[in-house]
């Protein structure tokens, strides 16, 4: 969610290869006092006439959540949590809590200046600084150099999407499963765009949101897929990995006689993958790549069907999953319009009134997308924030307690949205 800060004005060329995430970098880490001097970047105010502001140690510090991400382990909750599941005590010292509460390097990668209490920070986003910090700031330096020492490419929008969902959604090698969400743990939600916005920003936006927005559904996505082909890490004992799969597809009143699969041809009683972000990517590849688009859509389709009692759903999960990856670049490299914004606006709504977000998990991640969108057409004068501001609040409301959502109230909402929208 953040952007290297010796470069933000400049938006980064595609990388030749993926980077190494800073949590499994090989260089070692410093510790936030690295940064804080307030020659660096621990200003109390922004300095004038400086492309990087100088206070982003001191914005982070007071008011981004990232800061204060290990001590929510030693809460009575994560003490529950970690009994619950059988580790041993305390969660501060437990490696698949600190994984993603803290900078959780190897210890042979750890200096004097390392602490687990910094929860995530200065490194866990721009990597170990033990190559990069006296030169990125050199006079003359170059943005490949310092890359090439370490520095993480957070200013390229794929890497630093894939960074913040290797935490916020997961990944192969640390995942919040289900067991540990029985234990406790809170169900995880995330949206690129709308998270990026909720945080303090010690840095100046740029870019388009609209792409960041499509770059984290494409890629959350491509790693739901992933894990639901791992042969580990997708399985659970005998049963699969079911924190990929619908959590409300099971977890409501018996008595609410639910028949959600009826959206993907999925008879009642089967459980139905967690498809919020595939539901979004259909969209988006309608506008980003037209001629694959209807074909993503039919494969996505025989694999919920594959999913509920075929035999190849494997198979057919990987061959989405290659889909999308192949979707990636395009995204990257387009340019939402006026029209594309509208469309997949549009196209999101009519998915409501037609019935697609019967499940909660759907709604949740189509409202934060709506949100989004919206905003973006506000601010580029496309739409007149009073005209839909209460019928965003009414959908917003529908989706703040899963336990309590009705997909009646939040159709309403997206019908009144949709006038909204057609005014302009």
């Amino acid at each position: 969610m953040v952007r290297a800060l010796a470069f933000f004005l400049v938006t980064a060329p595609a990388l030749a290869a993926d980077p190494v995430l800073p949590h499994y970098a090989p260089h070692k880490t410093l510790g936030v006092a690295s940064c804080a001097s307030s020659l660096c970047h621990g200003s109390v105010e922004a300095w004038k006439n400086s492309r990087v502001q100088q206070n982003e140690y001191v914005i982070w510090l007071r008011g981004d959540p990232h800061a204060r991400a290990y001590a929510t382990l030693a809460s009575e909750r994560s003490a529950d949590i970690v009994r619950r599941l059988g580790l041993k005590p305390p969660a501060t010292e437990a490696a698949v809590c600190l994984d993603c509460h803290a900078h959780n390097v190897a210890p042979e990668r750890r200096t004097a200046g390392f602490a687990f209490a910094d929860g995530i920070a200065c490194e866990s986003c721009h990597g170990p600084a033990e190559r990069w910090v006296a030169s990125h700031a050199q006079p003359g330096a170059r943005r490949a150099a310092s890359h090439a020492r370490g520095l993480y490419p957070i200013s390229d929008d794929v890497a630093r999407t894939k960074l913040c969902l290797s935490c916020h959604y997961g990944t192969a090698q640390k995942l919040v499963t289900h067991r540990m969400m029985a234990a406790g743990h809170p169900r995880m939600s995330f949206e690129m765009d709308t998270f990026t916005h909720l945080l303090p920003p010690h840095y100046s936006p740029r870019g388009d949101g609209a792409r960041m927005w499509a770059l984290g559904q494409a890629l959350a996505a491509e790693e739901l897929l992933g894990l639901l082909a791992d042969p580990k890490r997708g399985r659970d004992g005998l049963f699969p990995e079911l924190v990929l799969f619908d959590c409300h597809a099971c977890h409501h009143p018996m008595s609410d006689k639910r028949n959600a699969g009826a959206r993907t041809g999925v008879a009642p009683g089967a459980v139905r993958l967690n498809d919020s972000n595939l539901l979004m990517v259909r969209h988006i590849a309608r506008r980003v790549n037209p001629a694959g688009a209807e074909a993503l859509a039919r494969d996505i389709a025989g694999l919920h069907a594959a999913l509920a009692g075929g035999d190849d759903a494997l198979a057919r999960a990987q061959a989405v999953r290659s889909a999308i990856r192949e979707l990636v670049p395009k995204i990257g490299a387009h340019r939402f319009s006026a029209e594309d914004l509208r469309g997949v606006l549009l196209a999101l709504i009519d998915d409501g009134l037609a019935g697609s977000y019967t499940d909660y998990q759907g709604a949740e991640q189509a409202a934060m997308a709506v949100q989004a969108l919206a905003d973006l057409m506000a601010r580029r004068g496309l739409l007149k924030s009073a005209e839909i501001k209460p019928a965003l609040g009414r959908m917003m409301a529908a989706v703040d307690n899963d336990e309590k959502y009705a997909p009646q109230g939040f159709v309403q909402a997206l019908r009144e949205l949709r006038g909204g929208v057609e005014k302009r």
